[in-house]
């Protein structure tokens, strides 16, 4: 039996390009992302350059999640709507469909979690599931994330509204 190897987070680096551009464009996810458009490579090249700056500059935060020795990316998780001083943000992640289900998000999530609330003294995070996404909604409250309401009919989907759960954790 093989030893799981690390994972880690990491900044997005320019080879990342293709990745992003692959996943971004990638029209399955656009529900749970609220993109409506395609993007170029050449505004992502953009948005790989700006992630360079500090979060308290750009109010978000994306980072890779890598396997540490074969480099193999199996996700991506991020930090948006970063707001230093009320000390909240939120969260959003995405594992390759290669890699669900190994505890990979899971892993991801908590060691993300924990750089905001020790790195960045955040004192809440939030998150906002899909009342229909099962796995993202076992995976937050696995973590600790808390329930705190629902939003009626709040998503637009192909088959019609859908609510929207709101999930809480304090430090």
């Amino acid at each position: 039996m093989m030893a799981k190897e690390e994972l880690v987070l990491r900044a997005l680096e320019p080879e990342d390009i293709d990745l992003l551009y692959k996943w971004e464009n990638d029209m399955k996810i656009w529900e749970v992302s609220n993109t409506l458009t395609p993007f170029s490579k050449h505004q992502l090249v953009k948005y790989i350059e700006q992630s360079q700056l500090d979060v308290f500059q750009t109010k978000q935060l994306r980072l890779i999640i890598e396997l540490e020795v074969s480099k193999q990316v199996v996700g991506m998780i991020d930090l948006f709507d970063f707001d230093a001083f009320h000390q909240r943000g939120g969260v959003g992640i995405i594992i390759h469909q290669d890699y669900r289900q190994k505890g990979y998000a899971f892993e991801a999530l908590q060691l993300f979690t924990q750089y905001c609330f020790n790195n960045l003294a955040l004192n809440q995070l939030y998150a906002n599931i899909s009342i229909n996404n099962n796995a993202s909604i076992a995976l937050f409250e696995k973590i600790g994330f808390e329930r705190i309401g629902i939003k009626r009919k709040w998503r637009k989907t192909k088959d019609g509204f859908v609510d929207e759960c709101m999930y809480q954790m304090l430090k």
